[in-house]
């Protein structure tokens, strides 16, 4: 790994611009590269502590889901809002063989990123836990609106969390629709703490990395603490096939110590440097 001392940061942030130029790359992202669009991190610096609702807590019963509903209606209504930076820009004009991205925002879809995987799904989309029909989340949005006339205005100044939920106790008297064709259980499409990412879309990704080692290419991590094991077992597995990891985020990463290259940095200007680079 190349250390950055106080003197060696251009040289770092050069050399990794350098190793992801050419050749064949994969791109892992994370909360960070949503920042710029006005989407908080998890972990960046300054961040506030969050326990997001576990999978098993969200099935534990109707008052969970009371919760889970009334606060994501929230977030969701401004979330949907937000528009790719320059970062997303960046990375769809990178050529990469494959974006993974541990967000849920939908951004780099926004941004027309080919080749693209939602590693935790989209928080666009709703499935039923019982008869697993999916559906837009603009036509549920719309639901809870009308079953819950004047929620939104009486809670306009609660923040938002990354993943769409929104910092909130109170959410007695939320009304909570079920499925539109069967009634039951709303959830949206994404993967909750306590649930396994699917088995194919990690495969898919493993197979991504691998190819890597073959051709001489790069794993670049870009915005992502890589906290959680979804995240690290590609930069893990990249290591372990030899291939160089380039990790561009603002403070330390669980990764740190598998990076050829570690770059403190924002990441909208250095993928748009890097973008640049690749032309």
């Amino acid at each position: 790994m190349t250390l950055l001392e106080p003197n060696a940061m251009v040289v770092a942030t050069d050399a990794a611009l350098a190793r992801c130029a050419e050749g064949p790359l994969v791109v892992l992202t994370g909360a960070g590269l949503s920042t710029d669009s006005g989407i908080p991190d998890y972990r960046g610096p300054g961040a506030p502590v969050r326990m997001p609702m576990t999978y098993q807590e969200f099935v534990s019963g109707p008052a969970a889901q009371q919760r889970y509903w009334a606060r994501s209606h929230l977030g969701w209504s401004r979330m949907r809002r937000a528009e790719p930076n320059a970062g997303h820009r960046a990375v769809a004009a990178l050529g990469a063989d494959l974006v993974i991205t541990q967000n849920v925002d939908g951004l780099h879809e926004s941004a027309g990123t080919p080749r693209t995987i939602a590693l935790h799904g989209r928080i666009a989309d709703v499935v039923c836990l019982t008869c697993r029909r999916t559906t837009p989340r603009a036509a549920l949005q719309q639901r809870l609106e009308d079953a819950n006339p004047g929620w939104a205005a009486r809670h306009a100044d609660v923040a938002v969390r990354p993943d769409g939920d929104v910092d909130l106790d109170d959410t007695a008297g939320f009304v909570v629709p079920g499925c539109a064709g069967c009634g039951g259980i709303l959830k949206p499409d994404v993967v909750f703490f306590g649930e396994n990412v699917p088995k194919p879309r990690v495969e898919r990704c493993y197979a991504a990395v691998e190819s890597l080692g073959e051709r001489d290419g790069t794993l670049l991590v870009a915005g992502s603490s890589l906290t959680v094991m979804s995240g690290l077992r590609f930069v893990r597995r990249a290591a372990q096939h030899g291939t160089p990891v380039v990790i561009v985020n603002r403070g330390a990463t669980r990764g740190d110590d598998l990076a050829t290259y570690k770059v403190d940095a924002g990441t909208s200007e250095w993928l748009a440097a890097l973008a640049a680079a690749r032309r």
